[in-house]
């Protein structure tokens, strides 16, 4: 798989739930790349192409759909890492997960996720969310480039 341009990468333990969201995804027009991982150990992993991602092509991810409650290493961890990074810090994480545990909730926003939303057990809701998702932080929101972006106190392009 090519991982040039737009992908998103999904990181989900539950193998029914990553299938019907792949199969969710595939059914939009045009389909979108989705890189699927099985737990927070293959997230970083694979962002930081480390270990069994070492000689994947470069690139980012343009959303990251992460649950919260994985094994090895949970989705707060991982967000915790990815908004640290100065080259994934921009990059929108959308915590996608069936916890509605208030502590999970305001953990997740003050690290920096730009949403969290919780899996409906009926899929066409699941669906439907999935899909506006998918059209918003693709489609609609354009952050900026990750080689535009200057390093913290460098002094700006007009200065």
């Amino acid at each position: 798989m090519s991982l040039s341009g737009k992908f998103i990468l999904l990181a989900e333990d539950d193998p029914v739930v990553a299938e019907l969201v792949l199969h969710t995804l595939a059914t939009h027009n045009p389909a979108p790349r989705v890189v699927h991982v099985r737990d927070g150990v293959e997230a970083l992993d694979f962002l930081y192409s480390r270990h069994q991602f070492q000689y994947r092509e470069p690139g980012s991810p343009t959303m990251v759909l992460l649950d919260v409650k994985m094994p090895k290493v949970d989705g707060l961890e991982v967000l915790r890492k990815m908004k640290g990074d100065e080259q994934l810090k921009s990059t929108p994480v959308i915590m996608l997960t069936s916890s509605q545990d208030e502590r999970d909730v305001r953990e997740s926003y003050l690290l920096g996720a730009n949403a969290y939303v919780v899996k409906p057990v009926e899929f066409r809701r699941f669906a439907y969310i999935l899909q506006h998702l998918e059209t918003f932080w693709l489609e609609i929101n354009h952050p900026p480039p990750h080689e535009h972006r200057a390093p913290i106190g460098a002094p700006l392009p007009h200065e």
